[in-house]
């Protein structure tokens, strides 16, 4: 299959191509550039690949939880270049990409969400598929959900930020921390690939990121 995925929901950019068995990437640091970024770089990433949009079997995005703006435009993005070149696309959360990224079967993925609160997320790998343990939510790192078992690993920006409270949390079932891994498209395309295979690509028109926080900012009573 002949994949793209591109991923703008923290403050870096990231596009990876999947061609003949091969995941080819790029990524920069775009903080709030990533609408001046992204299709140069879509441009790029295609031509090195020696791929037009037409010889796609389908695009994945970083759906979220993530930046407000940056889940915009990667779905923004996606979609219209599947509906320009009649491609199916999907969603893919970034904390079970996260989870992918990570090197273990048992993943726990915090990103730093402001205002004193991460998104969160876990996983168990089951038979090559990343099966949630909690879903994707928004939380206080003193408040985030608990899972059982031991042999952890906790991953993402909520870690290196919260890194305190989320270890008091979770006492002895973390044996490692990744702090600095954060969502990138190459391994939205792992995850992509074999649910494409399956068919389970949707209509551009259905696409929409997975927001979790439903408020940017709380009104004066609401604090």
């Amino acid at each position: 299959m002949k994949i793209l995925a591109l991923d703008t929901s923290t403050e870096y950019c990231s596009i990876a191509v999947l061609l003949d068995g091969e995941i080819l990437s790029r990524e920069v640091l775009a903080k709030q550039r990533h609408s001046e970024l992204i299709l140069p770089m879509l441009r790029q990433m295609l031509g090195e690949a020696g791929l037009t949009l037409a010889q796609l079997d389908g695009i994945a995005f970083g759906a979220g939880p993530g930046s407000f703006t940056g889940l915009r435009i990667a779905c923004g993005v996606a979609q219209g270049l599947a509906f320009g070149a009649d491609l199916p696309v999907m969603g893919i959360c970034t904390l079970e990409a996260m989870a992918a990224a990570a090197g273990g079967d048992n993943v726990i993925a915090a990103l730093d969400a402001r205002m004193s609160e991460i998104y969160h997320a876990a996983y168990t790998k089951m038979a090559d598929e990343w099966q949630p343990v909690r879903e994707p939510t928004l939380c206080s790192p003193q408040q985030a959900p608990l899972v059982r078992g031991s042999g952890w690993i906790g991953c993402g920006s909520g870690f290196s930020i919260y890194g305190e409270a989320l270890r008091s949390r979770y006492d002895d079932c973390i044996h490692r921390i990744i702090g600095d891994l954060r969502p990138h498209a190459s391994y939205m395309i792992q995850l992509a690939v074999p649910r494409f295979a399956k068919g389970l690509g949707i209509d551009p028109a259905d696409a929409a990121p997975l927001y979790v926080r439903n408020k940017v900012a709380l009104k004066e009573k609401e604090r």
